[in-house]
Order: C-alpha cells, then sequence, then structure tokens
C-alpha cells in the first residue's frame, strides 16, 4: 500500500537530513519524496515480492561479479535524483566510473545521481489474514 502526503503545510521541503532521521524512526516504513517534494509512504512488500526482489538482485550482483563494471544497490538504498526526487528502486545499478566520483559524504547519504538501471517491480499489497 502506497500513500501520498504534501507536506508544504508543516515544511517547504523535507531536507535529506529530515528524511533519513525519518527513515530511522520508522524502520518498518519505506519513504520516498517525489519531484514535487511529496512523501510517499510505502508499506513492507508482502513476503512473494520480497523473494522476487532478492533473487533480482541476486542475478544483477552476479552479473556484475563477473564483470565488475559498477556497482549494485537494493532497495534500501535511496538516490537523491537530478529531478529532485529521492527514491529507492527495488535493484539498481551505476556504473563504477560514476560512482567513484562522488565524495565519500555523498555516497553515504543518500547520493546525488541518477542509476544507470533499475528495476522495479510492482507490489500487489500484501493480504492479511482474516
Amino acid at each position: 500500500m502506497t500513500y501520498t502526503l504534501d507536506v508544504r503545510a508543516f515544511t517547504e521541503k523535507i531536507s535529506d537530513r529530515n528524511l533519513e532521521q525519518l527513515c530511522r524512526e520508522n524502520p518498518d516504513m519505506r519513504f520516498e519524496i517525489d519531484p514535487q517534494g511529496k512523501l510517499i509512504i510505502m508499506s513492507p512488500t508482502g513476503s512473494l515480492t520480497g523473494e522476487k526482489n532478492s533473487d533480482l538482485n541476486y542475478q544483477v550482483q552476479s552479473w556484475n561479479r563477473q564483470y565488475k563494471l559498477g556497482k549494485v544497490f537494493d532497495s534500501s538504498t535511496g538516490f537523491k535524483l537530478s529531478n529532485g526526487a529521492t527514491r529507492s528502486p527495488d535493484v539498481s545499478w551505476i556504473a563504477i566510473n560514476r560512482w567513484n566520483s562522488l565524495t565519500d559524504k555523498q555516497k553515504r547519504g543518500f547520493a546525488p545521481i541518477n542509476p544507470d538501471f533499475v528495476i522495479e517491480l510492482l507490489s500487489p499489497p500484501p493480504s492479511v489474514p482474516r
């Protein structure tokens, strides 16, 4: 389940630092920011989707280990995109020369870079046992 909140009544913009704090204080939720600055709140995925995500990440990581062309990231990695959004794709890959052009400080936070390749799974809402 995904919700989008317009938070401009409270703040003009959510800073990277505030988003990182929000993520730390709410580990059971996933947060992203769209290009308009709206906060996107996502519940955890269901088990079957998590299994598919894990398999996709493994496949991209295996390919990358063979060719050593870049860095692979999982769904918990946020990137500050050029359109102003902060997103965390299910699987992402960045060419090594682009990744190495970032400073260590940029790499520690939401790296200000658009991944070269992303995979995003459409997740059905988890069913709740009755």
